[in-house]
């Protein structure tokens, strides 16, 4: 799915990165969300390598990233944290400084590297996602209903992982087939990669401690920002599905701005997929964005 690309493992933030690099360029980070892998990026990964030196990483908790079991507080599943392998991970690979786009989880590991790491991160793209605290505070019947995994995989160990691990490709295409576009995005051979990962328990823990951290630890450290003033510096562009959640409960454009010094942002015609989805439309918006 990736011709050209080498893979590789990295020893960053005290745990092991997967990654597969090609291209040449401006460096660009690609950052994936639940309950996904690199492979996302599989339809614009070789034309954006055209362009730049594309890195494509698994979080931590994902893919063949290392898992490491959740400490009380779940911080070792803090965005911070998350977000630290990423930034040991490009500095190791002779990227200080670079480009960065995340989609759902990765998404939100990105807005959050972008905020401790404001040297770091040249521009940034976030991928239908609204800032996590906005999300929760402003939970509708409407986004619960949509969003239930917000809610079931915060629960305590290890009742959402036995759940999941007794079904796990039930799971899979409840969750990813459950948007509206269902399964048609997704090639066989990225849905038989996202199955592999998920069928291992420690991937299932890792995504549990995501969320968890997500709506405790992660939301502390949002409301620092907020109080202390605290935004991102770079260019931002946000995208999301028109036919999606965050463009039916929330709105991303007025949102954004507490956290985002410099926005720019607009609704593609497509669902919450949009890497896989809508690749082309993808493109025409990040393309111009990143060379400008």
């Amino acid at each position: 799915m990736f011709p050209g690309f080498e893979h590789g493992t990295a020893e960053v933030n005290g745990i092991q990165i997967k990654y597969i690099r090609g291209g040449s360029g401006p460096a660009l980070l690609l950052l994936h969300g639940h309950p996904q892998t690199h492979v996302i990026w599989h339809k614009v990964a070789e034309r954006l390598a055209s362009r730049f030196t594309v890195i494509a990483a698994d979080l931590r908790g994902y893919g063949d990233s290392a898992k490491p079991a959740g400490l009380p507080d779940h911080s070792n599943y803090s965005k911070r944290s998350m977000g630290q392998d990423q930034v040991e991970l490009m500095a190791q690979l002779g990227h200080p400084q670079f480009l960065l786009m995340g989609h759902d989880r990765g998404g939100r590991v990105a807005y959050r590297m972008a905020l401790d790491h404001p040297d770091a991160i040249s521009k940034l793209v976030l991928l239908d996602i609204a800032p996590t605290l906005a999300m929760y505070e402003q939970t509708s019947m409407e986004f619960a209903i949509a969003y239930y995994h917000w809610f079931f995989l915060i629960r305590p160990a290890p009742f959402p992982e036995l759940l999941i691990g007794s079904h796990p490709e039930e799971y899979l295409k409840h969750t990813i087939g459950g948007r509206s576009a269902g399964l048609a995005p997704f090639t066989p051979e990225a849905y038989a990669e996202y199955l592999r990962c998920l069928r291992d328990p420690a991937t299932i823990h890792g995504i549990c401690e995501d969320y968890r951290a997500s709506a405790g630890i992660d939301l502390e450290h949002e409301r620092q920002d907020l109080a202390a003033g605290n935004k991102i510096q770079c260019e931002t562009l946000v995208l999301w599905g028109a036919n999606g959640v965050i463009e039916k409960c929330f709105d991303p454009m007025q949102e954004w701005p507490r956290l985002v010094r410099r926005l720019s942002g607009k609704a593609l015609a497509c669902g919450h997929y949009i890497p896989e989805e809508a690749p082309d439309a993808l493109l025409a918006e990040v393309l111009p964005f990143f060379i400008a």
